[in-house]
């Protein structure tokens, strides 16, 4: 009987990351947990200044480069390409998790927040695979595909109607992501590289700190759990993606919400 090595299990020792929108947020707490499991890590994030305090800071935990550039746009995505292969060969964990919303009521909801937040939201997670392909193949291999995680939301698994306005775009936007992840896990799997959606629910960040400060009660009330997500909550699932125990996951989109989205 063949038995399971449980100590490397969730390693990333050797590993190559980039996280999209990891200045901040839930993109900070992947990239965080991804150092701690042993990753090099690479975070984009389209503010400067932002982008290099926050990698200084994960530093104290281990390797943090930050690549400021804005993928909203096909030059900033080039140029992240180019900044990235020009310091790695080969790419093991790419994380597109740069977004955005728009909330507005639904009779003034403007026609260019569906532009905006497609193209963050949709547009920019495939462009920027597609660039980084050649450099997630490289670091493929038979038994260790090379991963993508996309990170989607439970609005793009239901109608969300706990935050208090509507948010149209967005909430189309990650249904959209949900299943362009299962049409590229089709796409790259043969090519050795894996992809994979998260869809949180509520955690602590720039994007629904308004929401949590007005909304907390009925936010915490629809979660079976009775709370908000945690930062390791949101780091362990990236890990078990990114690490050898998720290698034969792909296509999937799983839920990190304490229930809300059942």
């Amino acid at each position: 009987m063949t038995r399971i090595d449980t100590s490397s299990l969730f390693s990333l020792e050797g590993k190559v990351a980039l996280v999209t929108g990891g200045s901040s947020g839930i993109g900070a707490m992947v990239a965080e947990g991804l150092l701690g499991a042993g990753a090099r890590v690479y975070i984009a994030s389209r503010k400067k200044d932002a982008c290099d305090r926050v990698a200084s800071e994960l530093s104290s935990i281990g390797s943090c480069t930050p690549l400021p550039a804005n993928v909203a746009t096909a030059e900033g995505r080039a140029s992240l390409a180019e900044a990235l292969s020009s310091k790695e060969r080969c790419l093991h964990i790419l994380v597109n998790n740069a977004g955005a919303s728009w909330g507005a009521p639904y009779e003034e909801y403007p026609d260019t927040a569906f532009d905006k937040v497609l193209g963050l939201n949709v547009t920019a997670p495939f462009a920027l695979t597609r660039n980084l392909t050649p450099m997630l193949e490289r670091g493929a291999t038979p038994d260790d595909p090379a991963r993508v995680v996309n990170v989607g939301s439970v609005a793009g698994l239901r109608a969300e109607r706990l935050i208090g306005t509507g948010t149209f775009a967005y909430s189309a936007s990650k249904a959209a992501l949900h299943h362009l992840t299962r049409t590229l896990a089709m796409e790259l799997g043969p090519r050795g590289i894996t992809v994979n959606a998260i869809a949180p629910g509520f955690f602590p960040s720039r994007m629904t700190a308004d929401v949590l400060k007005h909304r907390t009660r009925e936010i915490t009330a629809a979660c079976p759990l009775g709370r908000i997500g945690r930062p390791e909550e949101m780091a362990g699932v990236v890990i078990y993606l990114a690490s050898r125990a998720g290698a034969y996951t792909n296509g999937a989109v799983i839920p990190i919400d304490g229930g809300t989205s059942v």
